[in-house]
């Protein structure tokens, strides 16, 4: 069996850092691992639009957005196929199809569902098309035939929701539809990178982001606002690791070379972390240290990012091209479901022929 991935975004803003070391990251090494026969990035567009139905134009502007990010972070069109999810109508026919396989009780049970419906204050006012997210992601999965799902862990619960889907279907009908395994980061820091204020999640709502497109002067102001520990006072004083959202970011960006290059009185992270616990180090020095190394790791995404954006019809144009062919591959998958289901009626030769016999015999 072929080894493909699926992964992708909503187009709801510029991507931050928390995307950045939670996936983006992971999906070009696994881009240039050279393991993965196939790699789709989808923008998500259509699911974006569920929560975003009344303000289109912001779905629609930070699509450019996404793709420039997508691209300066290094992801190849030429390995991977960059799409926009709204321009594959089929995944929109998969998912009418999965509805039957899914109760509303199993939805309401979903856990990241019943999250995310409590943080957008929807309670009996949510769309039909944001509750039945699951379905739809399913669709998006299973019509490329993914393997492979790179995901965080909030999103355990719908990947869950969609080997399900993919038992019910091929149980009933036929041995169609891959279920796919999920991949988690492999640093338990990018799971989840907490805003800079220390607030549990990065948000565009909370103004909390670093962006991948922010300016290197913007990075290094964010930076010397992080929450840090707040009973660590005074340098002398001892500090706390746990809940320090610097440290934290040390966690998801430090490499050990960047001890050697900007902070050569410490062999590593654990060293820093002791001198800081006992007392004697500032949270001066350590920002100062966490922002060489993010801008180590941001500056040549801004770089590439410039280049792209000279060109902007030739960034459209990739994800047209890549559109086309995502759509070639969720119609062969959709015409092998319609066929499980035997609603292909115009294809099957064999259900023409026995009826025309049938009728000739009367």
């Amino acid at each position: 069996m072929a080894k493909i991935i699926l992964t992708g975004d909503r187009p709801t803003g510029r991507l931050h850092v928390g995307h950045y070391v939670g996936s983006l990251r992971r999906r070009v090494e696994l881009q240039n691992s050279g393991e993965y026969d196939k790699i789709f990035i989808m923008i998500a567009d259509a699911q974006a639009l569920t929560d975003n139905f009344e303000n289109p134009e912001k779905v629609r502007q930070n699509i450019i957005e996404v793709a420039l990010d997508y691209l300066s972070c290094g992801l190849d069109p030429t390995k991977s196929t960059l799409f926009i999810q709204s321009q594959i109508s089929e995944l929109c026919e998969l998912t009418f199809y999965y509805m039957d396989l899914v109760t509303v009780s199993r939805l309401q049970r979903n856990p990241t569902v019943k999250s995310e419906i409590k943080m957008r204050d929807f309670e009996t006012s949510i769309p039909v098309g944001f509750f039945t997210y699951p379905i739809s992601q399913a669709a998006d999965i299973t019509a490329f035939k993914a393997t492979t799902v790179p995901v965080g862990e909030d999103q355990l619960p719908m990947i869950e929701q969609t080997r399900e889907i993919v038992r019910k279907f091929n149980g009933i009908y036929d041995e169609v539809l891959v279920e796919p395994e999920v991949l988690l980061p492999d640093n338990a820091a990018c799971m989840r990178l907490p805003g800079i204020d220390g607030k549990q999640k990065m948000s565009k709502s909370l103004g909390n982001c670093i962006y991948l497109s922010d300016t290197e002067e913007d990075v290094r102001a964010k930076i010397m606002e992080m929450y840090t520990d707040p009973l660590h006072i005074k340098v002398s004083d001892p500090g706390h690791i746990e809940g320090n959202t610097v440290f934290t970011y040390l966690d998801a960006f430090s490499r050990p070379e960047h001890f050697e290059e900007y902070m050569p009185d410490y062999a590593n992270l654990d060293e820093l972390k002791e001198h800081y616990r006992k007392g004697g180090l500032g949270d001066v020095k350590i920002k100062r240290f966490l922002n060489n190394v993010m801008q180590e790791e941001l500056s040549p995404i801004r770089a590439r990012r410039a280049e792209f954006e000279k060109d902007i019809p030739e960034v459209y144009n990739i994800l047209k091209k890549g559109s086309d062919v995502a759509r070639e591959t969720a119609a062969q998958t959709l015409s092998e479901v319609k066929r499980a289901m035997k609603i292909d009626y115009f294809e099957d030769q064999d259900l023409i022929r026995t009826q025309s016999e049938r009728y000739a015999q009367k």
